[in-house]
């Protein structure tokens, strides 16, 4: 008896340490990673001047998943300026097979940026981390585009290389993009979805990651 008692306690023990085992192997904390990154610095239509954002996107990379991941640290170290963002917070898409995370919201109390290095920390759910400087030191070399509706008539004045009109719908969700041809011209030739009320002009620097957006304006139907 004595001794099926102590097979029992024996088998057990075994039971629950490879329970144990297979339990804190399968919550690994290995260190999520910054595989590529990139800052881009948007300027939005604001009275007087217009206010700077800056986009930042990743591709992490952690052995469980990017659902493992919990916030994104963005540092200025020279400036002493902190950016938080958890998990529920930042944007998510997927380019060419691979998983992005970011934000397009990073700014400052009196619209201007530094520029400069920047440390981006990734922290996961188990709580390691990593970190990836970036630099931006990119110029805004031209005048903010202008853009405006009269009678069913669009006009653009604009410097920058690439100019997109960007349209919405009735809520405010993006509809589509139209890459202009003419700086002038009937609103009916952008060829505009029905679902589109609003548009704006996108201008954008591509060599200078850098971009302008300017105020959405009604489109009469």
């Amino acid at each position: 008896m004595k001794t099926s008692i102590k097979k029992a306690i024996l088998l057990f023990f075994i039971i629950f340490f490879a329970i144990l085992i297979t339990i804190t192997t399968s919550c690994s904390r290995t260190k999520p990673e910054i595989a590529f990154g990139f800052i881009k610095l948007i300027l939005y239509q604001a009275d007087p001047e217009p206010v700077e954002h800056y986009s930042f996107f990743m591709i992490p990379e952690d052995d469980d998943g990017i659902e493992n991941l919990d916030e994104m640290f963005i540092y200025h170290d020279r400036e002493q300026l902190r950016w938080r963002l958890k998990s529920d917070e930042w944007i998510k898409h997927t380019h060419e097979g691979r998983e992005w995370i970011g934000t397009r919201t990073i700014t400052s109390r009196d619209g201007v940026l530094p520029r400069g290095v920047f440390r981006a920390v990734l922290v996961n759910k188990g709580g390691e981390s990593s970190e990836r400087n970036f630099v931006y030191d990119g110029v805004v070399r031209f005048p903010f585009p202008e853009f405006e509706i009269t009678d069913n008539i669009y006009t653009v004045i604009s410097e920058w290389p690439v100019n997109r009109v960007i349209g919405y719908d009735r809520s405010g969700n993006y509809v589509t993009t139209v890459v202009l041809e003419t700086f002038s011209g009937a609103v009916s030739q952008l060829r505009l979805p029905q679902s589109v009320r609003t548009v704006a002009l996108w201008a954008e620097d591509e060599l200078n990651f850098c971009s302008a957006f300017t105020t959405a304006i009604a489109v009469s139907r």
